[in-house]
């Protein structure tokens, strides 16, 4: 059994809403409840679910982000969670982040070189003379010309960006990267390329992946495991087979559902439409969760039972 390269257990992570002059408490948005998971070396686990179901702030919650109440992240076998400053960049630098918005993450006064040499700087891996040589290498690994280096953000495409924040992510040789919803804002025939990329990326280098989405076809295609959030909860988790070819929890099963079919003759007659009212995350100040549990259905699939 490969020792796990990151293992999140029982992460809580929850906002206050406050109101009037002092800032009294009204409710809690209880973002990320309980939520449990490992990703071995080299391993790609999709987290998927729909809008606002804490997809997202799981992922900067395990870079602390934001700040969990509580839970354990561990990655290769030390707890990270309420470390030091450094001990929390020297993990930020095996940990890299890219983020749904491409243009938003590249800051439009930048050209690609500072963009790309800023964290060989801040960590300095890299000595100052070999920046340009190292921003060169990193472009050539995600198909871009070196010539990209003297532009501005503004001047790329939509997929172009994309490629550029995933090899400044790639810049200080991480062993995990999270990819947040990052194909998500780009054409079909460029999130095709993108995720072709990620896949080719992971095999060369030999990182892990949590590829958060809420495409459940593009999960399909990169995934080697699969876990379904909703309410802040994982409800189910397991292999990619055992999750999208036999689910057990109602959300997943209608999450798959809603999966566009272009050929008539393949698609399931009597298909549920999802009508059902969107739940709030809001909670009373005072609110304690009713206790649930992950049922084993075989060695490597969950669903999550209330208790």
């Amino acid at each position: 059994m490969t020792t796990p390269l990151l293992e999140v257990e029982n992460l809580v992570t929850r906002f206050d809403i406050k109101a009037g002059l002092f800032g009294r408490v009204e409710g809690r948005v209880h973002a990320v409840e309980d939520v449990s998971f490992t990703v071995a070396p080299g391993e790609t686990l999709a987290i998927v679910g729909e809008s606002g179901c804490g997809k997202s702030t799981v992922a900067r919650s395990i870079l602390q982000l934001d700040r969990p109440v509580s839970g354990s992240i561990r990655f290769e076998g030390q707890e990270m969670l309420g470390v030091s400053a450094r001990r929390l960049q020297d993990f930020r630098r095996n940990v890299q982040m890219v983020f749904q918005d491409p243009f938003a993450s590249l800051n439009p006064r930048m050209t690609i070189l500072r963009a790309i040499a800023d964290p060989l700087r801040v960590h300095k891996v890299v000595p100052p003379g070999q920046l340009r040589a190292r921003a060169e290498e990193l472009l050539r690994l995600v198909e871009l010309d070196a010539t990209a280096l003297t532009r501005f953000p503004h001047a790329f495409s939509g997929g172009q960006r994309q490629r550029i924040c995933i090899a400044r992510a790639l810049a200080l040789d991480p062993k995990l990267i999270i990819a947040d919803e990052a194909v998500a804002s780009l054409d079909v025939t460029i999130q095709a390329q993108v995720i072709n990329l990620l896949m080719d990326l992971q095999e060369r280098l030999k990182i892990a992946l949590i590829f958060i989405s809420h495409d459940m076809a593009v999960v399909e295609r990169i995934a080697h495991r699969v876990a379904v959030m909703y309410l802040g909860e994982i409800v189910e988790i397991g292999d990619r087979q055992s999750v999208l070819g036999n689910p057990q929890h109602p959300y997943t099963r209608k999450l798959l559902s809603m999966v566009p079919v272009a050929d008539p003759r393949r698609r399931p007659e009597g298909r549920a439409l999802m009508n059902d009212e969107i739940l709030s995350a809001i909670r009373p100040p005072g609110h304690v969760p009713e206790p649930s549990s992950l049922v084993q259905v075989s060695a490597t699939h969950f669903v999550r039972q209330a208790a």
